[in-house]
């Protein structure tokens, strides 16, 4: 399997987010190639230091109230590319590599298949 790409935040940054009364801050994975949305989840303190360690997209289950490293179930991974948070600190986004079928537990490519409107 290829291997992630680790960030060095500084203390300074990590200590800046946001995160909401349950301690949790919005998580977005994009395809760092195409740049298409493939998820949105949540991440505490923890599992953000985790991904940034590891190089490989850790995340809060807030269903289940563990750590998720995607992909140990399905075997389908995020690799870190590049991080960035938002301007007011309380969003994260991930490029990613998605490696294998897809991010989303459906088993589609992205989370975000489903579109609004009469035709859709």
């Amino acid at each position: 399997m290829p291997e992630g790409t680790t960030i060095d935040a500084t203390a300074e940054q990590l200590a800046g987010i946001k995160y909401n009364d349950d301690g949790l801050v919005t998580a977005i994975a994009q395809d760092a190639d195409n740049g298409d949305v493939l998820m949105l989840a949540w991440m505490n303190a923890a599992s953000l230091q985790m991904t940034l360690a590891e190089g490989r997209m850790v995340y809060w289950s807030r269903s289940r109230q563990e750590l998720w490293r995607k992909g140990d179930t399905s075997g389908d991974h995020q690799l870190v590319r590049e991080a960035y948070y938002d301007c007011d600190a309380d969003a994260l986004l991930f490029k990613v590599e998605q490696v294998g079928g897809g991010a989303c537990h459906t088993g589609a490519r992205s989370c975000f298949f489903r579109r609004f409107g009469p035709d859709a």
